[in-house]
């Protein structure tokens, strides 16, 4: 099974499409995303990431969404 996660680009270095990098945000917790299969996404836009890669855009409301059902579900597991 694989799990691709939503997150929040808050900063982007790199000109090159293949070595563009992006700091994105879950739910707090910053990790340095690759960009190369996303060259179209800007600062604030929010993406699905897999091992290290954003593989596509997502809108915002999508991208909130699926950050809720993480936080209700950690909520049903902690309890």
């Amino acid at each position: 099974m694989c799990l691709a996660v939503p997150g929040k680009i808050v900063s982007i270095t790199g000109d090159d499409p293949l070595t563009r990098l992006g700091k994105v945000s879950f739910g707090g917790i910053i990790k340095e995303v690759n960009l190369a299969y996303v060259p179209e996404v800007e600062i604030g836009d929010y993406v699905i990431v897999h091992v290290g890669f954003a593989i596509s855009k997502l809108d915002e409301t999508a991208a909130e969404q699926t950050l809720e059902y993480f936080q209700e579900i950690s909520k049903l597991t902690s309890a």
